[in-house]
């Protein structure tokens, strides 16, 4: 059975199509946009054309994310906790706790040995800890998103951020970088901020190895390497990590 997963993220759409082992054998991922529908086709059809299959023999397709309701042709959807905890089972059969960062949000999951949902918890409330803040910082100190990522491993310093609001931190960040700060400290102090955040929200449905990160955030080698250092243990990512809720959304259209 062919199905496809179609992950209606805040910023960007991820198309996943499987075969019938559970194969990936087409992908794709573009920017909402503000035609979000017509990119969500385009997105299908090239995840089609690399598949190198037509639509008619897709079965089914299941979308997730927050717009998922505004998925194109669609025959259901499922949630994003729900989709992120079958996705991440099947790529990382023992995660136990399972972390999601993407440009609007973060949520924490604590997923079973048969990867269902025993509980999570959802930071929607504020951009300052997720990636939306990042490319805002980025912006700020003039430098790529790529390059705000690798700029906090040269530092060392431990340089706190207090506020918990996106506007207020990025005052501070404004006030650092008036004190010629140098930048890799700068992009340290941010990712280390943003990696306090999403710990509370983690600890609140308790963490238990294997932690898996998904997520646009988990291509971020600083906050990965400020989440690992702060939590005290090893995270686990995947290549894949931004399609892992497309991947859930895929697998639950077999069912």
């Amino acid at each position: 059975m062919i199905t496809a997963g179609i992950d209606m993220g805040a910023k960007t759409i991820k198309v996943i199509i499987l075969d019938d082992d559970n194969k990936t054998i087409g992908k794709c991922i573009k920017i909402a946009g503000l035609e979000e529908k017509e990119n969500a086709k385009l997105a299908v059809e090239e995840a089609l054309k690399e598949a190198g299959i037509t639509r008619d023999k897709v079965e089914k397709i299941v979308a997730t994310g927050a717009g998922r309701r505004n998925a194109p042709e669609v025959d259901d959807d499922i949630t994003e906790v729900g989709a992120d905890a079958r996705g991440a089972h099947l790529l990382f059969p023992n995660v136990k706790t399972l972390i999601d960062v993407g440009a609007e949000e973060g949520r924490a999951i604590k997923v079973d040995e048969n990867g269902k949902v025993k509980d999570f918890a959802v930071n929607e409330k504020c951009a300052a800890g997720a990636g939306a803040f990042i490319e805002a910082m980025a912006r700020a100190l003039e430098v790529g998103i790529d390059e705000f990522g690798k700029l906090s491993l040269d530092s060392d310093k431990e340089i706190p951020m207090n506020a918990q609001c996106a506007v207020f931190a990025e005052s501070e960040v404004v006030s650092l970088i008036h004190a010629k700060t140098p930048k890799p400290d700068i992009a340290k102090a941010i990712h280390d901020a943003i990696a306090d955040r999403i710990i509370s929200l983690v600890r609140r449905v308790g963490i238990e190895q294997d932690v898996v990160l998904i997520g646009g955030m988990a291509k971020n080698k600083g906050f990965l390497e400020s989440l690992k250092k702060r939590m005290g243990i090893d995270i686990k990512t995947h290549e894949d990590c931004e399609f892992v809720g497309a991947l859930g959304a895929a697998l639950a259209a077999k069912k």
